[in-house]
């Protein structure tokens, strides 16, 4: 299958190389085509994990837009939610019928980039598939080299429009197989992981990522009273999913520190050890705040308050990240109010997603 990679991000280097692997036709697509050239001069991606290091070539490379879009089963778009709006733009002109974006996770994108393509004048009938991770914990080395230290093992993924699930699905399983169907878009908006773990982590860890030049939030990080506040947060959320119907599973994030049964099986310790994760995070320029509180968190408040479901911390973590960034992030543009879905009831909304 051709598969077209939009990015140059760490999940967009690991699913390149991956999906080549696997025999897929790949076009990796950034737009500064000077960054390519470790790449062609190492004659493909290194990729590092579990088997060992190898490189990995890739069919095409490109930052023609048009050329990595023209042709390909499955556009694949493993980046941050803040940059959907301005990719939609840029492929509004070259997506045709049948076409599956997927994003991985997508923070309700699905939505947010099929107006933005309506509105840059796309008629194309498209499908949108969001899921609720990336499909790798990965981190790049270098700019021709990526480690991966966990792939996943369960994707629940939400599908725009949902009359077409079965259709989308069956594309994106031939590239990820661990794809499980989860409903509508704004289901898989709900999967996502990113506005439940790391809003706490960051914010309760706020002084010493202010103070070290480098912390793991993953790590040290990662104490009792910091668990109890993500473990209630997660609650909220799955209290949100019922409250709109959506079934079980709702992969709860307590299984990602006790056991095999989430998106990654038992992965916690693989990713502390890895040490890839201690990193500089700056609480106002790191997509964990950008996207994962600005976009994620406001926008989990904002379902909640549409479904009728109290949500204390999710609100009260959304104002100590708004007193941080000095401004209100209640009604921001990654929530239903900000898209003018808000005087829809919740029982509209899930059919204007069907």
């Amino acid at each position: 299958m051709k598969i077209a990679v939009l990015g140059g991000g760490h999940g967009c280097y690991a699913a390149a190389a991956d999906l080549s692997e696997q025999g897929h036709e790949v076009c990796l697509w950034r737009r500064n085509a000077a960054e390519f050239q470790a790449i062609r001069d190492q004659g493909g991606i290194g990729v590092l994990d579990m088997r060992g290091r190898r490189t990995v070539p890739l069919a095409e490379f490109t930052d023609d837009i048009g050329q990595a879009v023209r042709g390909a089963q499955l556009l694949l778009m493993p980046l941050p939610a803040t940059t959907q709006v301005e990719l939609a733009r840029r492929i509004a002109p070259h997506v045709r019928d049948g076409q599956v974006i997927f994003l991985p996770p997508g923070t309700f994108g699905s939505w947010v980039m099929a107006q933005e393509l309506a509105r840059a004048g796309s008629t194309a009938r498209l499908m949108f598939a969001e899921t609720g991770t990336l499909p790798w914990l990965a981190r790049k080395r270098g700019p021709a080299e990526v480690a991966i230290t966990i792939r996943a093992v369960r994707l629940p993924t939400g599908v725009f429009p949902l009359a077409r699930a079965d259709e989308a699905l069956a594309i994106v399983r031939q590239a990820f197989p661990a794809v499980q169907a989860c409903g509508d878009a704004l289901s898989g908006a709900l999967m996502n992981a990113g506005p439940i773990i790391h809003p706490p982590l960051i914010l309760m860890n706020a002084a010493p990522l202010e103070h070290f030049p480098r912390w793991d939030i993953h790590n040290e990080g990662t104490q009792p009273s910091v668990r109890a506040v993500t473990s209630a947060l997660d609650a909220e959320r799955i209290a949100v999913r019922e409250a709109l119907g959506y079934g079980a599973p709702h992969f709860p994030l307590a299984d990602h520190y006790t056991s095999d049964r989430w998106m990654y099986g038992d992965a916690h310790q693989r990713l502390v050890d890895s040490g890839d994760w201690r990193e500089h995070i700056d609480l106002h320029s790191h997509r964990y705040m950008t996207e994962d509180v600005v976009f994620g968190l406001a926008l989990l408040a904002s379902i909640a308050r549409k479904a009728g479901v109290d949500a204390p911390v999710a609100q009260g973590l959304l104002a100590i990240a708004g007193a941080i960034l000095g401004r209100d992030l209640r009604a921001g543009e990654r929530t239903l109010e900000g898209w003018d879905l808000g005087p829809l009831s919740a029982a509209q909304l899930q059919a204007r997603l069907q």
